[in-house]
C-alpha cells in the first residue's frame, strides 16, 4: 500500500514536471507559430502554470506539491540574468523572462512553493493566492498595455484599465476554482463569497502598487492569507 502511495505521487510529480517544460515548449513558440508578441507568450506561461494547485487534492501527502515548486525556484534563477550559468543552458525559460523583471518568475516560483509548504493540506488557500496572480496579473498587463489610457502610478505605473481587468479576472478565475475544489472539500461556496470578494479587492490593490515583478510574491501570499484568515473566521 504504502509503495503503490508514492508511485502514485511520484507519476503526479513527474506530470506535473512534463506540464511545467510543455507550457514553457509552447509559450517560446508562439510568437514564431501565431505571430503574438513576446509579452503575450509571457503571460501565457504565466497563467498556466496557475492551473498547478488543481493537481493538489490528488497527492495522498502534503510534502509533494512542495517538491513539485520547490525546484523551480533554482531552475528560474539559473534563467535570470544574475544566473552564474550562460543562459544559453536554460535558453527556452531565459528568453521569455519579462524585460524590467528579472526575478518575477523567481518570486512566481517562490510564492507557489511556501503556499505549497504551508497549505497544500487546503489547496483551495493555494488556488486564493495563485488564480489572481496567474490570471488576474495577466489580464492586467495585457489590458493595461493595450488600453490603459487613465494612468496612475503609486510606487508602480499602472492604469485604471488594467486593474479593472485585474479585478474583474481574477473573481472569475477563483470562483472558478472554488467551485472545483469544493467537490473535494467540506465548504460550501456560498460560504467563502465574502472571502472571495476580498481577495480580489486585496490583490488588486497589492498588484497596483508593486513594482518590476514583485507582485509575483505580494499578490499570492496576500491573496492565501487574507482567504486563509477570512475562512477560518466563517
Amino acid at each position: 500500500m504504502f509503495y503503490g502511495e508514492v508511485t502514485w505521487n511520484l507519476l503526479l510529480m513527474l506530470l506535473c514536471y512534463a506540464y511545467v517544460i510543455l507550457v514553457i515548449f509552447i509559450s517560446g513558440k508562439l510568437p514564431a507559430t501565431l505571430g503574438v508578441s513576446q509579452k503575450t507568450s509571457r503571460k501565457f506561461l504565466h497563467a498556466m502554470i496557475g492551473n498547478l494547485p488543481f493537481v493538489i487534492p490528488f497527492f495522498t501527502a502534503n510534502i509533494y506539491p512542495v517538491l513539485v515548486a520547490a525546484p523551480f525556484i533554482l531552475v528560474t534563477f539559473l534563467a535570470s540574468p544574475f544566473s552564474p550559468l550562460k543562459r544559453s543552458k536554460f535558453e527556452g525559460l531565459a528568453n521569455i523572462t519579462e524585460k524590467g523583471h528579472p526575478l518575477g518568475l523567481v518570486l512566481y516560483a517562490i510564492s507557489y512553493t511556501l503556499l505549497a509548504l504551508f497549505f497544500a493540506s487546503e489547496p483551495y488557500v493555494v488556488a486564493a493566492g495563485i488564480l489572481p496572480m496567474a490570471y488576474g496579473d495577466s489580464a492586467a498587463s495585457l489590458v493595461g498595455g493595450t488600453y490603459g489610457k487613465r494612468r496612475y502610478s503609486f510606487l508602480a505605473n499602472k492604469s485604471l484599465e488594467g486593474s479593472i481587468a485585474m479585478l474583474a479576472v481574477s473573481l472569475l478565475s477563483l470562483s472558478i476554482g472554488l467551485v472545483f475544489f469544493s467537490r473535494y472539500y467540506s465548504f460550501q461556496v456560498l460560504n467563502v463569497i465574502l472571502a472571495t470578494l476580498a481577495v480580489v479587492t486585496v490583490t488588486t490593490l497589492a498588484e497596483s502598487v508593486s513594482p518590476k515583478g514583485f507582485d509575483n510574491l505580494t499578490v499570492p501570499i496576500l491573496g492565501a492569507l487574507v482567504f486563509f484568515l477570512l475562512v477560518r473566521g466563517v
